[in-house]
């Protein structure tokens, strides 16, 4: 198989630099609650979840250590989260230029609630690179690492799965592109990435590795 005909984006940590502020703001919540991660383990098993799930996994994880959180802790969470995003989130480097260059449609398919998505493009101004495609998860029955968002982002730009290049900085994300047939590269490029996430990544199977868009490889032949 030759280059790509489409190229589908995941947003946080792809996109704009978004995961090294919320999972900052993230663990020192929830240490303050006693629901204690290490680096690896929370990246391994967070990122790239709808907040649906991963709010439903910390829950199950408090439970099981028999930790109270708060009941509106999700909220606590993305206020806090969001008061940073409005000041300090930009878009990772050469991010615009790829998705402008690139010779065929585009699209976002993010974890991400559907207005929450939107407004993270609009700070970072890269909403009008993506027009109508940019997708939710919220329109789909399950998230990453399922592969339902990555195969509905493909129909709505009609393009064969296996014609598109699948961009993911987590293992979640990945796993979501292997399974809908997708190339998949994984991108280290994020502010929030540590130094074994590129090996994790190869771990679940991405097609190749970047830290940097240059780095991308487009043949998949590669």
């Amino acid at each position: 198989m030759g280059a790509p005909q489409a190229i589908i984006f995941d947003c946080d940590g792809v996109l704009v630099d978004s995961e090294v502020i919320a999972i900052s703001v993230e663990r020192e919540h929830l240490s303050g609650w006693g629901l204690v991660y290490d680096t690896e383990t929370y990246l391994s098993r967070f990122v790239g979840l709808h907040n649906r799930d991963y709010h439903a996994a910390l829950r199950q994880d408090a439970k099981d250590r028999r930790i109270d959180l708060p009941s509106d802790f999700p909220a606590i969470i993305q206020s806090a989260i969001w008061t940073r995003f409005e000041t300090e989130l930009t878009a990772i480097e050469g991010a615009r230029d790829l998705a402008e260059a690139f010779d065929g449609p585009v699209a976002v398919a993010s974890s991400s609630e559907q207005d929450k998505l939107h407004r993270k493009l609009e700070i970072t101004g890269l909403a009008p690179l993506f027009g109508a495609h940019v997708y939710s998860s919220d329109r789909v029955e399950h998230g990453k690492p399922a592969p339902d968002l990555f195969l509905y982002a493909a129909g709505k730009l009609g393009v064969e799965p296996a014609s598109c290049l699948v961009i993911e900085d987590s293992e979640n994300g990945v796993r979501a592109g292997l399974a809908a047939g997708m190339r998949v590269c994984g991108f280290t490029g994020g502010g929030h990435a540590d130094a074994g996430l590129a090996d994790r990544l190869k771990a679940a199977g991405a097609h190749q590795v970047a830290g940097t868009f240059p780095d991308i490889r487009y043949s998949v032949s590669d």
